[in-house]
């Protein structure tokens, strides 16, 4: 009996495990990643020649990191490894990859997305600066280049990235001005029982925020961002913020880094027309799975932040149990006490990801809020009042009714940053749940592609 050709999408902690699980089955996956080195987004290699150790570049997850790292390099000779490679398109059964200027189609049997997640970001005037990054942006210039976006940096948003990311900027010697946090600490301790279902990632969370504070670095909790400062010659020269009793406050700095919390890269599951829901408590629609990871496709599986945000911890599991799953329905043999323990420890990770999105909500209600000036779409320069322009003249109250008459989405990104700020502007401005806006439907190429590709011959 020939072997089931599996592709994974991802070589972060799920794709690891993913293909850990299925080498161990005695396969020999396809593992496509966009990357140069293993290791995903948090737990990113630094390039070849450098030699900062873990514990500089990973902090309290540096165990983990070195695990996923050496389980990687220990699986290269028995997989089809292909970085630096992006899947951008998914049709019937194959996956459409693009390397350098050389393309190629590849037929799967079961396809397991492992895509991670990207910053979710909420606009702020004059964040279209220069100077002006997400978080997970000036995270990737401390590990890749093992330097900080600025000289003086804001870190504005909410979520347990914002102290991560200031916390390495501080242990990396940058100067931190503040970190601005828009979630209430009340919050924070309303969401406790939830939290603890993983304490010792609470407890790291509350060293980062303490060691923060030892520093002396200003922290502030509940507060409204105004405006990122600055001019399009010098770029960003001030945050300006509101703070959780109505004062008004300027701090002065060359960058700022913005993000509330993340949000899972879905494209690729758009495209391979897997079914989606939303999701009331973290407002956004998400792909379809069940408990193991089978999305609404046949033979089309999803793991790890990609799919739901539960964190670096719970991607690895994720990613057995989606292994699990298609080798199961693949006709493979496979541990069902393994499967059960799986299960039941995702269960706490969900436990956690709720008490995280209590303690540190989406603040929709920034959109509503933001002044018709202010860039939403920063690909395309569209603002909040030609949005709201389109709603009032043209009744555009869905996503891609909205993006064909402003042209918001159409850009680079693709709405990976401005597709969840702008359905709540939308939503806002036609007075309807966020829910009824909908979501920007995926479009191939997923990112831009070379101008001059040649397929590959068989």
């Amino acid at each position: 009996m020939a072997q089931p050709r599996v592709i994974v999408v991802g070589a972060g902690p799920a794709g690891t495990r993913c293909a850990e699980t299925l080498v161990a089955a005695g396969l020999r996956p396809v593992v496509i990643d966009e990357g140069r080195r293993d290791g995903g987004q948090i737990y990113r290699r630094q390039p070849e020649g450098f030699t900062r150790p873990y514990r500089a570049l990973y902090g309290t997850e540096a165990g983990r990191a070195a695990a996923v790292h050496e389980t990687f390099d220990r699986l290269k000779e028995k997989i089809d490894y292909r970085p630096e490679t992006l899947v951008w398109n998914i049709a019937g059964d194959e996956v459409h990859t693009v390397s350098g200027t050389t393309a190629r189609s590849l037929a799967f049997d079961a396809l397991i997305l492992c895509t991670g997640a990207t910053d979710r970001l909420m606009p702020v005037k004059g964040w279209h600066l220069a100077g002006a990054y997400s978080l997970g942006g000036a995270q990737v210039a401390l590990k890749s280049q093992a330097c900080s976006i600025g000289h003086r940096v804001v870190f504005l948003g909410s979520g347990p990235l914002l102290y991560l990311v200031a916390s390495q900027y501080l242990k990396a010697g940058a100067t931190v001005a503040a970190v601005l946090d828009t979630s209430p600490f009340s919050l924070r301790v309303g969401a406790l029982p939830k939290l603890a279902a993983q304490p010792g990632v609470l407890w790291n969370g509350l060293m980062l925020a303490l060691a923060l504070k030892r520093a002396g670095v200003a922290v502030h909790t509940g507060v409204t961002p105004l405006e990122i400062e600055g001019t399009p010659e010098d770029g960003v020269t001030g945050v300006v913020f509101q703070d959780i009793r109505g004062r008004r406050h300027q701090v002065a700095c060359d960058a700022a880094a913005l993000g509330y919390h993340l949000r899972p890269e879905t494209q690729l599951a758009d495209l391979a027309r897997c079914g989606f829901a939303f999701d009331e408590r973290t407002r956004q629609w998400l792909p379809i799975r069940d408990e193991d990871g089978r999305s609404s496709v046949p033979g089309v599986y999803l793991a790890g932040d990609g799919a739901h945000i539960l964190g670096a911890r719970a991607a690895e599991d994720a990613g057995r149990l989606a292994a699990l799953a298609a080798l199961k329905d693949t006709g493979l043999p496979v541990d069902a006490g393994e499967l059960a323990r799986l299960r039941q420890g995702m269960a706490g990770y969900a436990r956690f990801a709720q008490g995280l999105a209590e303690a540190f909500p989406w603040p929709a209600e920034q959109a509503a809020r933001l002044p018709d000036d202010a860039i939403v779409c920063r690909c395309e320069a569209i603002s909040a009042g030609e949005l709201r322009r389109v709603v009032r003249d043209m009744d555009a109250r869905e996503a891609n009714r909205a993006k064909a008459f402003s042209r918001v989405g159409m850009g680079r990104c693709q709405g990976r940053y401005c597709g969840h700020a702008g359905a709540e502007v939308i939503a806002a401005a036609a007075g309807v749940p966020v829910r009824e806006v909908g979501r920007l439907r995926g479009q191939a190429p997923v990112k831009p592609l070379p101008a001059a590709i040649e397929e590959e011959t068989p």
